[in-house]
């Protein structure tokens, strides 16, 4: 099929699992091109979608991520919405954490995002059309015990976020944030501390409805209502969680 027939080129990244997945799957449904760009190929190839190109790519690694999105918008047009999805969540107290999972998180969650930006918003400015989706956490607004490395990206992402928003709006290009509370997603599984994880599931079940925390699918189809409202409309922050969840 060719571009004319498509909808716009849409990006996701961190597309292997969790919220990447359900938004490729989505979107995919709805009929826009894709470029999904993950660590692990071949879980993106194994969703099998039309119109998608996958790509193994390490988001912090520009020169990688901008030759995959050059190849996508060589097939498909130029992107119209980039999600910065991919995340890495590493918990423990910051007195004891290995200074490698900081520089870990701080390199995939707020590097990383800022390559998303730069690779497309150039042209989205000269074209005076786009939107960035940035996939934060409520973790970008308050505090939580053991995350404070993670909390400080966070923070990060919402700041960027915003300062970029600024810059971007008279050019009618928006930048949008996702903040999602705790999500059935494998962010818990990156942390290497056995005792943090079993609190973390531990509150998960005294606290949330089964023990079972957001289903992926609503940010998926949060994304997807906040792209397509139109373009003069900006949702600039959306925070969503599980209703029991009380923190």
């Amino acid at each position: 099929m060719t571009s004319a027939l498509l909808k716009p080129l849409v990006v996701v990244t961190g597309a292997s699992s969790g919220f990447g997945v359900e938004i490729a799957k989505l979107f995919s449904a709805a009929g826009y091109p894709l470029l999904l760009v993950a660590r692990r190929l071949k879980l993106m190839q194994a969703l099998n979608l039309p119109n998608t190109l996958c790509k193994e790519v390490d988001v912090t690694d520009y020169k990688q991520f901008e030759s995959a999105v050059r190849e996508a918008e060589a097939v498909y047009g130029k992107c119209d919405l980039m999600i910065n999805n991919a995340g890495v969540m590493l918990l423990e107290k910051i007195w004891d954490q290995d200074i490698e999972e900081w520089h870990r998180m701080l390199e995939v969650n707020l590097k990383g995002v800022m390559n998303g930006h730069k690779i497309v918003m150039r042209d989205m400015i000269d074209r005076r059309h786009g939107t960035v989706i940035n996939v934060s956490s409520i973790a970008g607004r308050k505090s939580f015990g053991n995350h404070a490395a993670y909390c400080a990206t966070k923070f990060g992402v919402h700041a960027l976020s915003e300062t970029v928003r600024e810059e971007a709006a008279p050019y009618n290009v928006r930048v949008m944030v996702v903040a999602p509370g705790a999500a059935e997603t494998e962010l818990l599984g990156h942390s290497t501390n056995e005792s943090i994880v079993e609190g973390y599931k531990s509150w998960k079940a005294s606290t949330l409805d089964q023990g079972i925390s957001l289903d992926p699918v609503h940010i998926a189809s949060s994304c997807k209502f906040m792209y397509e409202m139109p373009q003069e409309v900006n949702i600039r922050e959306l925070v969503l969680a599980s209703t029991k969840q009380n923190a």
